[in-house]
């Protein structure tokens, strides 16, 4: 079954298959990879046999994050207007006098908080590079398995910007320390760093073997435990609708300073960074 941007596969009664198909795009995140994730997300919940969900992708790259074709589009980002600094205002749902990428940000932090809270246990298998919101793809599930070939990087202070919408989830995987050290720096961590820092928990040639381990208790387990064990979870750690309000309006903002965009224009276009001239 194809969503477009993803495939979605049962691959065992109990195992729904998600496989981001757009690896010549760098299964870069926009509208459409958002949409065809909630669809596939549906696919799981309705299903009463099934009890873990697995995010993968073939190929070099896992998933590079934010488009930056379509980001860097002229007023893509316009002023949240509907919004202070520390939230909406009175009225307004959050998203009003946002352009379409910033939009687009609201929409995969709600995503992301979505993963985090569905009733099914969800494996990011990682086989290659993972950039940006690809790191909060992969935080947002409930484990993380890499091969020897994942590389794990936060690059948006490359361009002037922050990984506003990330690093809430990553906080929660990694802590403060490992998520601020990637954000300033920028520099990958490694398949070995990013399981010794917590933001992966397997690392193998093959998902398989964790998969089939996995599936020897989940299948055990009435299903609807897996969810009141998120739930809870959940509720020790809350993403608040504050939190969400924050990582969009500042990345708007952000995104809106003078050369931002131009950055990310050459780039996309080039493969140029905003220092090179």
């Amino acid at each position: 079954m194809s969503h477009g941007t993803v495939r979605v596969q049962h691959q065992d009664p109990a195992v729904l298959r998600i496989t981001l198909a757009r690896p010549e795009r760098g299964n870069t995140v926009d509208s459409d990879l958002i949409a065809d994730l909630h669809g596939a997300l549906d696919t799981a919940e309705k299903s009463d046999t099934c009890r873990l969900v697995l995010i993968d992708s073939p190929g070099q790259v896992f998933c590079n994050g934010m488009d930056m074709a379509e980001a860097a589009a002229e007023e893509a980002f316009g002023p949240p207007s509907g919004s202070t600094a520390f939230g909406p205002s009175s009225g307004s749902t959050g998203d009003e006098g946002l352009g379409p990428a910033a939009s687009d940000g609201a929409g995969f932090f709600r995503l992301l908080r979505r993963i985090t809270e569905l009733p099914r246990l969800t494996l990011a298998c990682v086989d290659g590079r993972v950039a940006g919101g690809g790191v909060g793809l992969a935080a947002a599930c409930d484990l993380v398995h890499t091969t020897e070939r994942g590389v794990f990087s936060l690059p948006e202070a490359l361009w002037g910007l922050l990984p506003c919408t990330v690093l809430p989830f990553l906080i929660r995987r990694t802590g403060f320390r490992t998520a601020g050290t990637m954000t300033l720096t920028t520099l990958p961590l490694t398949a070995q760093e990013a399981v010794r820092r917590g933001l992966a928990d397997d690392l193998s040639p093959d998902p398989g073997v964790l998969v089939r381990r996995l599936l020897s208790r989940l299948t055990k387990l009435d299903g609807r435990l897996i969810g009141e064990a998120k739930g809870y979870l959940s509720a020790l750690h809350p993403l608040t609708a504050e939190t969400e309000q924050r990582a969009v309006t500042s990345f708007a903002r952000l995104a809106a300073a003078p050369g931002v965009r131009e950055g990310m224009a050459r780039f996309a276009a080039e493969g140029r960074y905003p220092w090179e001239r």
